[in-house]
C-alpha cells in the first residue's frame, strides 16, 4: 500500500502562498506513489483544542489524518515570527494521539514550510514549526522550506513558480518518501 502523506497548514485565504507551497510537496509526492490528503483554508477553522472536549468534525477529521498519515506536510505564515493560530490550534489537536499505539507523531517523516512577508518571519515561523515536529516526536525532513512572499514571483496564477522553489518542493517530496519504513511503522 502507498504512503499516506497528509498536508496541514496554510491560511483562511484560498490559495494562499502556505498553502500553494503544501500543494506542490503533496502533488510531488503523488508522483513518487503517495496518496495525499489536504487539511488547508476553513478546514483549519475549529474550535481551540480542549482537553476531551468535542471540538466537531473538522477537528475529528485532523485527528483521524494525523493519526493515519505516514508523512506529514506541515505548513505555516509567519505572524510575527512565529506559526499561525491556526495551524498551532490545529497541532494542538495531536494532542489526542497521546495514548495511540504511535504516540504523537513519532517516528513520522514531516515536511516543514513557512512563509512570511521578509526572511525573518520566514525562517523563524520555520524553527518554530521544526521545534513543534520535534516536541511531537516527528523527525523534521533535512530540507524545509521558507518563502518570502516580499519577494515577488514564488507563486504565480496559484503555483509556484520559483525554480528554486520547485526544486525544494521536490526535494523535500523524495525526502518524505524515503524516509525509511521501518522508522515510520509503514
Amino acid at each position: 500500500m502507498s504512503k499516506l502523506v497528509v498536508g496541514i497548514g496554510g491560511s483562511t485565504r484560498p490559495g494562499s502562498t502556505t498553502e500553494v507551497a503544501i500543494k506542490a510537496v503533496l502533488a510531488d509526492a503523488e508522483g513518487l506513489g503517495a496518496r495525499t490528503e489536504l487539511i488547508s483554508g476553513q478546514d483549519l477553522v475549529m474550535p481551540p483544542y480542549e482537553p476531551k472536549a468535542d471540538g466537531g468534525p473538522g477537528a475529528a477529521r485532523v485527528v483521524r489524518a494525523m493519526r493515519e498519515a505516514d508523512a506529514l506536510v506541515i505548513g505555516s505564515p509567519g505572524y510575527h515570527g512565529s506559526i499561525s493560530g491556526l495551524v498551532k490550534n490545529a497541532l494542538d489537536y495531536s494532542e489526542e494521539l497521546r495514548e495511540d499505539p504511535r504516540v504523537y507523531f513519532d517516528g513520522l517523516p514531516v515536511a516543514c514550510i513557512a512563509t512570511g512577508f521578509g526572511w525573518s518571519g520566514a525562517i523563524h515561523t520555520l524553527g518554530a514549526l521544526r521545534d513543534v515536529v520535534h516536541a511531537l516526536r516527528g523527525w523534521p525532513t533535512p530540507l524545509g522550506i521558507a518563502i518570502n512572499t516580499a519577494e515577488p514571483g514564488a507563486v504565480v496564477d496559484g503555483r509556484i513558480a520559483n525554480p528554486q522553489l520547485v526544486e525544494q518542493a521536490q526535494i523535500v517530496a523524495a525526502q518524505l518518501m524515503a524516509f525509511p519504513a521501518s522508522q515510520s511503522g509503514a
